[in-house]
């Protein structure tokens, strides 16, 4: 039976099902994806920016649809869903834009003759993305690599096999040459085949911990360079001197955006002892006040899980924390008298070091306080996992921010507002979190091959 199939959360009901690839597919995939990099690797950037400007208007053109279509396989709310189309357009624009000048060859200055890098595409790539964002993950690898001259095979998550399919449509209708674009409904051992074959020179993986050493340990054996984006446990970092109702407000949104569901998302809600009572009474205020809602309803802030085995898993962490003598602010939990994957809302805090929820990522709509002494304590308690992707500052001092942001082990910072993602700035972390960006000026370097061109012939 095949793992990829359309089970929609809000109803528990599969509405599709397609089937696994065949051996013989995967190796069609590789073979299509390395005989189209020839030609494509020599396309001008001028062509391929076309193309991408054509893609980004598409993504608009059917934004309705596809949002429809997201919120039926993982349950993001549609008024979410268009955000992300809007990013994944933007995207694909950014590198439109600017590839030109990214790719540029870089010239050196030597004592005599003249050097200069080129850089230069490297092939067949392989990326395995999640269900969270299904199309903005796939955009972020995608594009700059299209602009680079790379060619990509895709297995996206199981969930998701309708976008997959959709993605492929849209490229197409865009004009990107057969074989370009891959997607394939792979099993791991599949792509573990993949990764080991010649004609693959990298992977990306956006996902867990679990799977990002799985394939780590794969792309190693084989000498493959690898871009690993994993889970996050996010600090967000309440001063002082914060604005209390627009702390609240943001805090609401990193934590419960996409039904907290998002690598990045405010994990970790770490509020100075000064401001503490101000703050955990407005979010639970807040908290409280919010429903779960038919994801297909333009209105809806917060939908359903994406899957009945996600709420199931956060439940047992939801209930093991509380085993060990979290306090429960607001008790939230698996809704029992819907169907489908429906997770009400739940606020911890006491939580200490000896708990297990202390150091876990918790994929879903949980959210932990944690009381600070003061800023250096709260630097302490963010930086005290085995994470490292993003975090937030709320304070009205510049200087204060900016001291913060520097003592803080992540790969991101976001001064006064939630996490979030934008074309233009890298995303990636460090630790636990990964390793490699995408977006932004670095997100078309991490597949390139730069070469050195030394020409030692005196002027």
């Amino acid at each position: 039976m095949s793992n990829y199939q359309v089970n929609n959360p809000a109803t528990g009901d599969i509405e599709a099902t397609y089937p696994t690839a065949t051996d013989q597919d995967i190796q069609h995939a590789i073979g299509q994806a390395d005989a189209a990099y020839q030609d494509w690797r020599h396309v001008p950037l001028t062509e391929r920016s076309a193309l991408l400007h054509k893609i980004a208007d598409i993504y608009i053109e059917r934004q309705d649809e596809l949002a429809d279509m997201i919120a039926t396989e993982m349950g993001k709310p549609v008024a979410q869903g268009k955000g992300e189309l809007g990013l994944v357009a933007e995207i694909y624009r950014y590198y439109a834009d600017n590839a030109e000048q990214l790719l540029a060859s870089n010239q050196i200055n030597v004592d005599e003759g003249s050097a200069s890098v080129e850089k230069l595409p490297v092939g067949a790539l392989l990326g395995i993305m999640p269900w969270n964002y299904p199309h903005y993950q796939v955009a972020r690898f995608a594009a700059p690599n299209f602009m680079a001259g790379n060619t990509i095979i895709l297995k996206h998550a199981p969930q998701c096999p309708k976008t997959a399919e959709v993605i492929v449509d849209i490229l197409k209708d865009a004009g990107l040459p057969d074989g370009v674009y891959n997607n394939i409904f792979a099993t791991n051992e599949q792509a573990a085949t993949i990764i080991q074959d010649s004609r693959v020179q990298g992977i990306s993986l956006t996902g867990s911990e679990r799977a990002g050493a799985a394939v780590a340990k794969e792309a190693g054996s084989a000498l493959k360079k690898v871009v690993l984006e994993l889970g996050g446990s996010d600090a967000f970092i309440v001063a002082a001197d914060a604005d209390i109702e627009q702390a609240v407000a943001d805090a609401i949104t990193g934590r419960f955006g996409n039904t907290g569901q998002a690598c990045n998302a405010a994990k970790r809600l770490i509020v100075v002892e000064a401001v503490y009572d101000k703050f955990v009474q407005g979010f639970a205020d807040a908290v409280r006040a919010m429903t779960l809602s038919d994801p297909l309803d333009q209105k809806t802030f917060i939908g359903p899980m994406s899957s009945k085995s996600a709420a199931v898993n956060l439940q047992k962490q939801l209930d093991e924390a509380i085993k060990a003598g979290a306090t429960v602010l607001i008790e939230g939990g698996i809704v029992k008298d819907k169907p489908g994957a429906w997770f009400a809302p739940a606020v911890l805090t006491d939580v200490d070091k000896s708990m297990a929820v202390y150091s876990e990522e918790l994929f879903g709509p949980v959210a932990v306080i944690y009381k600070a002494r003061d800023v250096a304590h709260a630097i302490k308690i963010a930086n005290d996992v085995p994470f490292g992707l993003g975090a937030s500052i709320q304070t009205q001092d510049p200087a204060l921010a900016e001291e913060i942001a520097s003592k803080l082990e992540v790969g991101m910072v976001t001064i006064n507002g939630p996490s979030g993602s934008e074309a233009n700035t890298p995303f990636g972390g460090v630790k636990r979190s990964g390793f490699g960006r995408e977006l932004g000026t670095l997100g078309i370097t991490e597949f390139l091959n730069y070469k050195l061109i030394r020409n030692k012939t005196s002027a």
